[in-house]
């Protein structure tokens, strides 16, 4: 089997979700074979005309297919705050609807997966809608691709004091969450909020970035000065939390996972909030509560952040097609 990465990813095409697929475009052993928009940062539409920017701006004629506009059941939420209305940071980008498949994101996933089983990995970055829909087409669908990397969840539950961020791809449609997490697969992989909060782009790197003079460097930092003002009013610093690529990360170099646990994954309630939790607590058992029953996902719980977020800033600056040339740390 290959060790080339071709990846499929499914996203609601905000600011971190652009530097997941600008990350991916630029590595070089991996391959964005195609993209399926979903609601969830932007409005669905948006969503798809962001994808289309991107990959015209990449040079990447891959398939796209538009997928949700809601979740399950239920009103669709979309998530504003951070990426602004357009899902880009606002900035008056020309972004025309892009040529699209004829059938939906959930089609096409089934359809690829089928032309080409054991060949592609599946990222998805969004609320989980068009797995979830595409599972009631073809229910052994995860056995068909590599992998399958999910951008969400919680991890481990934690101490009271412990509350992690917003579980926002779950909590936008817990409904397809459950449908994922127990259907049967090769492997599944949940980057969960519990790891990527803490996965962190400071100011420095930004600044190397920004003084990067290419075309990917130069629109990497004009989105990102969106996500710099929300996170300056949360957290009092211009850094920001890298979610997305770094679910990208971990699909191409699995051992920037420093440890993870193995075992069912349950969609739950807290408060007003879904969230999806590994079946045991931060030190090892199970909750006492009843959790669902499911096969084993491999959820995150520590990574290493300081080479990812160096991986990320030199890919970028070095754009499509470059090899890296950062030596990598013993055993990364």
């Amino acid at each position: 089997m290959s060790t080339a990465h071709r990846v499929v990813v499914d996203t609601d095409t905000g600011i971190d979700d652009a530097l997941a697929l600008l990350y991916l475009a630029g590595r070089p052993h991996a391959e964005i074979a195609a993209v399926t928009s979903v609601f969830g940062n932007c409005a669905e539409q948006d969503a798809v005309r962001n994808i289309g920017y991107v990959t015209r701006l990449l040079g990447l004629p891959v398939p796209i297919a538009r997928g949700a506009a809601g979740p399950l059941s239920g009103t669709g939420r979309v998530t504003r705050h951070a990426h602004g209305e357009d899902g880009l940071g606002d900035r008056g980008y020309d972004r025309p609807m892009p040529a699209v498949a004829a059938g939906t994101a959930a089609e096409l996933l089934v359809r690829l997966a089928n032309e080409r089983p054991g060949d592609l990995d599946l990222l998805t970055l969004g609320p989980l809608t068009n797995l979830a829909l595409a599972l009631r087409t073809d229910p052994a669908l995860f056995t068909k691709y590599r992998s399958v990397v999910l951008m969400g969840g919680s991890g481990p539950y934690t101490l009271p004091c412990g509350a992690p961020m917003l579980d926002v791809n779950i909590a936008n449609d817990p409904e397809a969450a459950r449908t994922v997490v127990s259907a049967p697969r090769n492997e599944l992989v949940m980057v969960g909020v519990n790891v990527t909060a803490s996965t962190i782009l400071e100011e420095p790197a930004i600044a190397a970035l920004r003084a990067a003079c290419t075309p990917i460097a130069r629109f990497a930092t004009e989105i990102l000065d969106s996500y710099l003002d929300f996170y300056e009013k949360e957290w009092g610093r211009r850094v920001i939390p890298l979610h997305d690529p770094l679910a990208a990360g971990i699909l191409l170099d699995p051992g920037l996972a420093t440890a993870a646990v193995l075992g069912p994954v349950g969609v739950v309630r807290e408060g007003h909030q879904w969230r999806a939790r590994p079946s045991r607590t931060a030190e090892g058992p199970p909750p006492p509560s009843p959790y669902d029953r499911a096969p084993g996902t491999r959820v995150i719980t520590a990574v290493d952040s300081a080479r990812f977020a160096g991986d990320l800033v030199q890919t970028l600056v070095a754009g499509p097609g470059a090899e890296p040339t950062r030596p990598r740390r013993p055993g990364g």
